[in-house]
């Protein structure tokens, strides 16, 4: 890829997603608790992994990712939340919201990728695209009452 502006802020969004999601987790009350808790767990790790993954992923190709939370801050499309309780339905909600973005976005730099013929970048993202298809699935059949 030529131009890795959208991967730093795919990056600086992951970790916003990152700090999100433990809010969200920890704030989380209802009927469904135990279910949204270990949801969003699982989804901080994945999170995280896929942090780290971006990150390398940049240095491989002799390009310096936003090391710092200002910056993520400045780069990111995804918004914080303040610490409050979370009703389940809100927390999948926001969680739908925010991953229908990063699906959006994973898209568009593995379409860039694809046409500068950057096939490791191309590879990455499928795999992310893929994730976020399976996890807007689940959301949908979870907001069903």
């Amino acid at each position: 890829m030529k131009n890795y502006e959208k991967m730093q802020t795919y990056l600086s969004n992951l970790a916003v997603l990152n700090t999100k999601l433990h809010n969200l987790h920890w704030n989380v009350e209802g009927k469904r608790f135990v279910q949204v808790h270990e949801y969003t767990e699982g989804l901080y790790d994945d999170f995280f992994e896929k942090f780290d993954e971006v990150a390398e992923l940049m240095k491989m190709k002799a390009e310096m990712p936003l090391v710092k939370m200002t910056d993520y801050l400045e780069n990111a499309t995804i918004e914080e939340l303040d610490a409050k309780v979370f009703g389940c339905q809100e927390v999948l909600e926001i969680v739908a919201a925010d991953l229908k973005e990063m699906k959006a976005l994973a898209t568009e730099i593995r379409n860039d990728a694809d046409e500068d013929g950057d096939f490791k970048v191309v590879g990455e993202f499928e795999e992310h695209v893929a994730g976020y298809s399976k996890d807007l699935w689940f959301l949908r059949s979870m907001l069903v009452d």
